[in-house]
């Protein structure tokens, strides 16, 4: 799941806040989280790719490797956003969001 977000955030314009889409009405799916969360990974690959995820969706993130794990601990206390082309896209963001406890809305883009 991991792998394929980080390729999905390679190959699309999610990170304009303000991004537009070519056809039908962009969705934005609105997120946070206020307190510090933690993950506790043993492949360091999946760990590099969550942080990297994180930090693209403009969390704060902090990484420390040690005993053979890494420990990834995250939080986004401020609101922050997404514009999605697609209902599907925005669909499958906020489950993600959610599975890693962020507080999320979804809603069609100009809909507040």
């Amino acid at each position: 799941m991991i792998r394929f977000l980080l390729l999905a955030f390679c190959f699309s314009p999610l990170w304009a806040n303000d991004a537009t889409a070519d056809s039908g009405t962009p969705e934005l799916v609105k997120y946070r989280l206020e307190s510090w969360k933690a993950k506790h990974i043993h492949d360091t690959a999946k760990a590099d790719q969550l942080a990297d995820i994180l930090k693209k969706l403009g969390c704060e993130v902090q990484k420390n490797a040690h005993n053979g794990h890494v420990d990834i601990k995250y939080r986004c206390p401020q609101w922050r956003q997404l514009t999605l082309e697609k209902p599907e896209e925005a669909v499958r963001w906020e489950k993600w969001l959610k599975q890693n406890l962020f507080e999320t809305q979804r809603m069609p883009k100009g809909g507040g």
